[in-house]
């Protein structure tokens, strides 16, 4: 498999990943976390009245949801440019080009898993505490780095060839943002809608990481598996719709 045959191009590709995103930072990873905190505070200060009553450790449920959201809004949009990006890497050497767009989701993955742990002092000082259900934590990042890496192959794929698709990206993203349960409580969605709205397999994993995280309870099983099941059809259909555009991908970028 090439993971275990590039490993070491592919540490190298993400350590230089994660040294572009922060160089020339005064603060470097600390912006990281910064900038969802700055988030939250302002979405707290904007939604505490509306939900104050629905939600307790609201502070926190926003942060949980903003941090889950970041890594797939920045690894879908980082890894989109991955193949346009290192056009000489395509053109002049010969290697799986899925490795460009690997790297890329593994340093989001990187950043985000470090965001996360980041908020283990948080749940602390605001008084939830720790249970032993965030041992979990790592398996649903695991499930989630899957699913932004399957569409983070579809996009890397197709934005060789339509150049446009990170302005239709960015919509999406807005879109989805507003559809998954970040800034709001799920039992703010009418009962009728609810089954489609929990189609959405970001909604599940964010459900997830609070279960685990926050309110010390292991994860619902059929949420678990269809997120697995998610995961796995989105990294296959990513697969194959990369192979087949490949091909032409020195000749497009």
């Amino acid at each position: 498999m090439y993971i275990f045959e590039y490993k070491e191009l592919i540490k190298n590709l993400v350590i230089s990943d994660l040294k572009t995103k922060y160089s020339n930072s005064v603060l470097g990873f600390a912006w990281s976390m910064l900038n969802p905190l700055l988030m939250m505070l302002v979405l707290y200060l904007v939604f505490n009245n509306v939900f104050k009553n629905n939600q307790e450790h609201f502070a926190l449920y926003i942060l949980i949801g903003l941090t889950g959201w970041r890594f797939f809004a920045l690894g879908t949009s980082m890894a989109m440019s991955s193949i346009v990006g290192r056009s000489s890497l395509v053109t002049k050497i010969y290697l799986p080009r899925e490795i460009l767009t690997l790297s890329v989701v593994l340093s989001a993955f990187i950043s985000s898993f470090l965001e996360f742990l980041v908020l283990i002092p948080l749940l602390i000082i605001f008084g939830v505490g720790l249970s032993a259900t965030i041992l979990l934590f790592p398996v649903l990042h695991v499930l989630y780095f899957l699913m932004v890496y399957g569409i983070a192959l579809a996009l890397a794929s197709l934005f060789v060839y339509y150049r446009d698709l990170n302005q239709i990206w960015e919509v999406i993203l807005q879109i989805g943002f507003f559809l998954s349960p970040i800034v709001y409580p799920i039992s703010l969605i009418p009962e009728k809608y609810k089954l489609y709205y929990m189609l959405n397999p970001i909604t599940r994993l964010i459900e997830m990481y609070r279960d685990t995280l926050l309110y010390g309870k292991l994860p619902v099983l059929a949420d678990f598996g269809l997120v697995l099941l998610f995961g796995v059809i989105l990294y296959i259909l990513g697969s194959w719709l990369f192979r087949k555009l490949s091909p032409r991908f020195a000749e497009e970028v």
